[in-house]
């Protein structure tokens, strides 16, 4: 059986950044990336290195100063936004609106693509709703108005709505911000279970890299001179977590495969 998976999100010679007044603020350029369908991935990085830019690149959110996305082998601007928005789900790390929409109904958001113009929801999306539920543990909260809920649950509640959605790729900027260390385990379990049973494509950033390189199926590494992508074992061969962090506080173990705090 032929098990080799083909790459749903791409980029070639891809350069991220800003357009400012009449200059580009470039952050990163020359950036080539192949992430394959069904797996999970993260980009890792120091603060300001371009991580969430990325992300908002490759979800067509942000357009590129040069190069090319591609999303099953088309370029992203080829898209309409109407498929766009079938095939990828985006969670960035903005506060929702205050509103009184119960757990059930931010979930429901996710089906807009998919509604009619009086967004009726019809029997399939009522399904592909309750399955989302059920996917990411919440129907004992279902009933309950979203501000409600801690900041763990409320990210589960974001996460499902992007599965309502019901694209092959889902793009989460920093998901774990602000959880304690049990709840951003908890997604983290959530979304690498999410991989395995749903063969969804999903696509983080995080500053989270002792998790990423033992959960993650594939890292996306962003230094100041280079990109690096690949399994965790792939990095550590490339010498690619040494160029993180110049501090001698913390150092990469290449045995654990985890960063550790050195003591003097």
């Amino acid at each position: 059986m032929n098990t080799v998976k083909k790459n749903i999100l791409s980029a070639e010679n891809l350069s991220i950044g800003y357009h400012q007044k009449k200059d580009q603020k470039v952050i990163a350029n020359e950036m080539n990336l192949a992430i394959q369908e069904g797996s999970f991935t993260a980009v890792i990085g120091q603060n300001g290195i371009g991580k969430s830019t990325l992300l908002r690149t490759l979800s067509n959110v942000q357009k590129p100063l040069e190069g090319t996305v591609f999303i099953n082998q088309k370029p992203s601007n080829a898209f309409s936004h109407q498929e766009l928005a079938k095939t990828i789900s985006l969670v960035l790390t903005e506060r929702i609106p205050e509103s009184q929409l119960t757990v059930f109904e931010l979930v429901a958001l996710g089906r807009q693509p998919y509604t009619n113009w009086i967004d009726r929801l019809s029997n399939d999306d009522l399904e592909k709703i309750q399955w989302a539920i059920e996917k990411t543990n919440l129907e004992a909260l279902q009933d309950r108005l979203f501000y409600e809920l801690s900041d763990g649950q409320l990210q589960r509640v974001l996460i499902a709505r992007a599965l309502a959605q019901d694209t092959q790729i889902i793009i989460l900027d920093e998901p774990t911000a602000h959880l304690d260390m049990h709840q951003t385990i908890t997604i983290f379990e959530l979304l690498h279970q999410l991989t395995l049973t749903t063969q969804k494509t999903i696509l983080i950033s995080t500053h989270e890299i002792n998790l990423a390189t033992k959960m993650c199926d594939e890292l996306i590494l962003l230094s100041e001179n280079k990109i690096y992508s690949g399994t965790t074992a792939s990095l550590i061969a490339q010498n690619a977590f040494e160029t993180l962090f110049t501090s001698e506080i913390v150092k990469f173990n290449r045995t654990l495969e985890q960063f550790v705090i050195t003591k003097n």
